[in-house]
């Protein structure tokens, strides 16, 4: 299988304020999206430290991280 983990970098954002992370309800700044089941995950910045890896690792899985949200 390949890994098709794909970053996104743009100037144009996804995510707004309203997005929450789905593990604790902080404000969401990464989206991760499996293409194999079509679910999609957000994350904030604390638990995409903590979980990014493990996403990154899965095949078919699209990635919009908006982190630099943070020091704008």
């Amino acid at each position: 299988m390949t890994n098709m983990t794909t970053s996104t970098e743009k100037t144009d954002f996804t995510l707004t304020a309203e997005d929450r992370c789905d593990r604790c309800g902080a404000r969401a700044l990464v989206k991760s999206t499996l293409q194999n089941n079509g679910g999609d995950l957000l994350w904030c910045g604390h638990h995409w430290s903590d979980f990014g890896d493990a996403i990154k690792a899965r095949d078919g899985v699209i990635i919009v991280d908006e982190r630099e949200k943070l020091n704008a």
